[in-house]
C-alpha cells in the first residue's frame, strides 16, 4: 500500500509547501532562508515542521548545471515542550544531488534556540511573516493571465493597498554559512529550496520546491495538491520541459495589453529569465531581487511589484513599501521575528 503521507491529499499540509527563498549577506556570511507553513490561508495549521521530511538548500556554483552543495535540515517530533530537535548536515559533489547519501553533521540543536557548527550558525522556529503583498492585486493579476486579457486597472488601486499577510505567521528555518571555506567572496551561486518526503520504497519524494519569488502564484495559483509538474522536476529540465508555457502565457497577456512589439519574443525573455528556477547571487554583495537585476533576494525586497511588471512588461506599482514589515526583520541573527515577541 501507499505510505501514507505518499499521496496528493497528504502534500498538503502547509508543513511541506514552500512559501518564500532569500538569499543574502548576513552578519558571518551568506543566509539561506526557507518558510513554510503560512497562517494566510486560515487553516488547521500543524505546528512545527515535518518529522518525516528534509528541508533543503540546494546550491549551484559558477554556474554549474547541477546542486555542488546541499544543506539539508531534518526534525524530530514536535514535542510536549512545544519544539523540535533539528539536524544540519552538508553534502558536497555528487551527494549533493544523492538522496541515499548521508553527508556530514554539522549541528544539532533545538528549534527556538540558536544552533551553532563549524563555518555556519541555524535557527528555526515559527515567526511573523517578513512577506507582503495586497492579495486583491494578485487576484486581478490573475484574470489577466487566466484569460489572456487586459488587465482591469480599474479593479485594484494602489492607493487602497493592505497588505494581506499582516499579522500572519510561518515556521521558518535560517542558516548562515561562513563566506570561507564553502563559499568564497564572488562565489556566483544560484539556489532553490525544497522539501522532500520518505516513500515505502526506501527512497525520497520531492514534494514542493522554490526559487524565483511569486512563480506558483503568478503561474500556477490552482495548484493546491502540488500535481504540478514543476513540484517535483529538477531545476535544469525547467526552460525544456516548460519553457514554451511559461512563454506563451506571458506572450498572451502582453499582447492583450499592448505592452510589447513582438509577444512571442517577450515571452521567450521573460521565460529564460525565470529559467531555471533558481535565485542567482554573488557571494559578499548587496543583495537585491530588483528591476535592473535579479541578485539574491531580501526580506524587505517588494518581490510581487518586480514580478508583475516584468510579466506584465509594464509597471505595476504595489502600493506597499518595506517600511510596512520593517518591526518583522530585526538586523542581527536570526534576523527574524519568532512569534509571539
Amino acid at each position: 500500500m501507499s505510505h501514507h503521507l505518499d499521496t496528493p491529499l497528504a502534500a498538503q499540509t502547509g508543513q511541506l509547501y514552500l512559501d518564500d527563498l532569500y538569499v543574502f549577506g548576513g552578519e558571518r556570511g551568506t543566509v539561506f532562508v526557507m518558510d513554510v507553513n503560512s497562517s494566510v490561508t486560515k487553516a488547521d495549521i500543524k505546528p512545527g515542521f515535518h518529522h518525516e521530511a528534509r528541508y533543503e538548500f540546494k546550491i549551484h556554483i559558477n554556474g554549474s548545471e547541477m546542486e555542488e552543495l546541499t544543506y539539508r535540515v531534518t526534525f524530530g517530533e514536535f514535542d510536549a515542550q512545544g519544539g523540535q530537535d533539528l539536524a544540519l548536515h552538508a553534502l558536497t559533489g555528487a551527494d549533493a544531488r544523492d538522496d541515499a547519501a548521508t553527508g556530514t553533521l554539522l549541528a544539532e540543536g533545538r528549534t527556538g534556540a540558536e544552533v551553532t557548527g563549524e563555518h555556519v550558525r541555524i535557527w528555526a522556529g515559527r515567526i511573523t511573516d517578513p512577506f507582503y503583498i495586497d492579495l486583491d492585486q494578485l487576484a486581478t493579476v490573475n484574470d489577466a493571465f487566466k484569460n489572456g486579457a487586459k488587465l482591469d486597472r480599474n479593479a485594484w488601486k494602489p492607493e487602497n493597498a493592505k497588505n494581506s499577510f499582516a499579522g500572519t505567521t510561518v515556521d521558518s528555518i535560517v542558516l548562515e554559512v561562513s563566506d570561507e571555506p564553502m563559499l568564497g567572496q564572488g562565489t556566483q551561486i544560484g539556489v532553490w529550496a525544497a522539501t522532500r518526503l520518505a516513500t515505502d520504497a526506501g527512497g525520497w519524494r520531492q514534494i514542493n520546491r522554490a526559487g524565483h519569488p511569486m512563480m506558483w502564484p503568478i503561474f500556477w495559483p490552482t495548484d493546491t495538491d502540488f500535481s504540478n509538474p514543476a513540484n517535483t522536476r529538477h531545476p535544469c529540465e525547467d526552460l525544456r520541459a516548460d519553457g514554451e508555457e511559461i512563454a506563451t502565457a506571458v506572450a498572451r497577456v502582453v499582447a492583450a495589453n499592448g505592452t510589447a512589439p513582438d509577444p512571442q519574443a517577450y515571452g521567450w525573455n521573460v521565460a529564460r529569465a525565470l529559467y531555471p528556477d533558481v535565485l542567482s547571487y554573488e557571494v559578499g554583495t548587496p543583495a537585491n531581487y530588483g528591476f535592473a537585476a535579479h541578485n539574491g533576494r531580501t526580506m524587505a525586497d517588494n518581490a510581487p511589484e518586480v514580478m508583475f511588471s516584468l510579466v506584465l512588461n509594464t509597471g505595476m506599482a504595489s502600493g506597499l513599501t518595506p517600511d510596512i514589515t520593517k518591526e518583522a526583520r530585526p538586523d542581527p541573527f536570526p534576523y527574524v521575528v519568532p512569534a509571539g515577541r
